[in-house]
């Protein structure tokens, strides 16, 4: 058992001070919202992430995680200190630090006795360097700073925390790494590796892995492209691809881009982080630029069809920028909604979880429907942003009904061609034929 103090209880804190509580350890999370705090002590999760809640209430109830806004009251029982705070892109794309080292400074005046203080943020490389320097500063014991990368995705947190496709671990300190591997050996027990580098090494891994899989998400929205252009079928040429070994089926899904709190934000961040030391990343912009390219090509695909869109309602199915969570970071949909409406149309949305943001985001450049099929009527077509299951296997016959034309633009290629083109419906997706319903 390890006395843990996870300060930050963001998407990353909250996740990783559960998941060590369930594991046995001792755990308090620190933040400085008192209301978060408080409603946090009550029992409630103040994000959505599938299964978090069942976690977090039996560890509560076990006592093995509680909530302070006293940061020295967290660290001083603790071995490890964990900062999950956040790292935001600034104007130029760079991770604002002021976070991590305004709270590595108040670490290095409290400690007494040997800690291992954990960069668990995403952070460009270089920065454990900054956190020991800067606890240096007023510290008068030992210490380690230590780089453990997160690997989570969305919806699928709980899971990628217990059952990690690998640890990654950056120290030199002998110590650090003797107790991390304590600490994780819960999770690797089952033959998932612990890998053991160096502080920047380390870094580097969670942002070139990023990096990597909006390459293969960006690579396969432009072979989608054209294969809308030629005639091809990207479902074919996704299966014939995938199907080597050496790429592999995941991130190979067409669509209308990538969004999210992690793949923007770390892409970017790795482009200036190679700026500031003299080195371009040709492809990393070049990702970034087809991607802005691709949040937008629904828009492009209706002006098309439609010409002038002024005055017409369109509905949309999905918010979130991906399906399971109400994270609205980057999301296509907000794009599409601000390019609809800069082109004359109004949108009326809807999404299970995340209207709310979205509300509080752009509220003024859409309305927002009670259900799916609300959102249908009387609007000009259907435009599907998000692929959540409630929208796989809808009622096709009362979507005709509610719509005043039978039209679908999808841009996450929800439904099976052979199916639509049964059901009377023009449909149009990503890199794929378009089905046009006979007379």
């Amino acid at each position: 058992m390890k006395r843990i103090a996870v300060v930050g209880t963001g998407y990353v804190g909250l996740v990783t001070g559960t998941c060590f509580a369930e594991t046995g350890n001792q755990v308090v999370c620190v933040d400085i919202d008192e209301a978060k705090v408080e409603r946090m002590r009550n029992g409630e999760v103040p994000i959505f992430e599938p299964h978090l809640d069942v976690v977090f209430e039996r560890n509560i109830k076990a006592n093995r995680i509680s909530f302070t806004t006293n940061l020295k009251e967290a660290i001083d029982g603790a071995e490890i200190i964990f900062l999950a705070l956040p790292t935001p892109p600034g104007e130029d794309g760079a991770a604002d630090l002021s976070y991590v080292l305004d709270v590595a400074g108040k670490i290095g005046e409290m400690i007494t006795e040997y800690k291992v203080i954990v960069d668990k943020s995403t952070v460009p490389v270089g920065t454990a360097d900054k956190v020991d320097a800067k606890i240096k500063e007023n510290a008068t014991v030992d210490f380690a700073v230590v780089s453990n990368p997160e690997f989570l995705r969305e919806g699928f947190a709980i899971d990628d925390f217990l059952n990690p496709d690998r640890v990654v671990i950056g120290t030199t300190d002998d110590r650090a790494v003797q107790i991390m591997t304590e600490l994780y050996r819960p999770f690797i027990k089952v033959g998932h590796p612990l890998i053991v580098m160096d502080e920047k090494s380390a870094e580097l891994t969670k942002y070139a892995a990023n990096s990597f899989l909006a390459t293969k998400i960006t690579f396969m929205n432009e072979i989608a492209n054209f294969c809308e252009i030629v005639g091809a079928d990207v479902d074919k040429v996704r299966e014939g691809i995938g199907s080597d070994s050496r790429i592999g089926h995941k991130f190979l899904n067409p669509g209308i881009g990538f969004g999210g709190s992690c793949f923007p934000k770390d892409v970017t961040a790795l482009l200036k982080n190679g700026k500031d030391v003299g080195y371009d990343f040709d492809i990393i912009q070049s990702v970034l630029d087809v991607n802005d390219r691709q949040k937008v090509v629904l828009v492009e695909k209706i002006k098309n069809y439609f010409g002038d869109l002024t005055g017409m309602q369109f509905a949309l199915w999905g918010l979130a920028f991906k399906p399971d969570t109400d994270d609205i970071r980057e999301a296509s949909a907000l794009y599409i909604i601000k390019a609809l409406t800069l082109a004359g149309a109004k949108v009326v949305a809807f999404d299970p979880e995340a209207m709310e943001n979205v509300q509080s985001e752009i509220g003024d450049f859409a309305t927002f429907a009670l259900g799916q099929y609300e959102a249908l009527e009387g609007c000009d077509a259907l435009l599907i942003a998000t692929e959540w299951k409630a929208f796989v296997n809808p009622d096709f016959s009362r979507m005709k009904k509610l719509l005043k034309n039978p039209i679908i633009f999808d841009g996450r290629n929800i439904y099976g061609l052979d199916d639509m083109e049964g059901k009377g419906f023009y449909y149009n997706s990503i890199g794929r034929k378009t089905v046009i319903p006979k007379n």
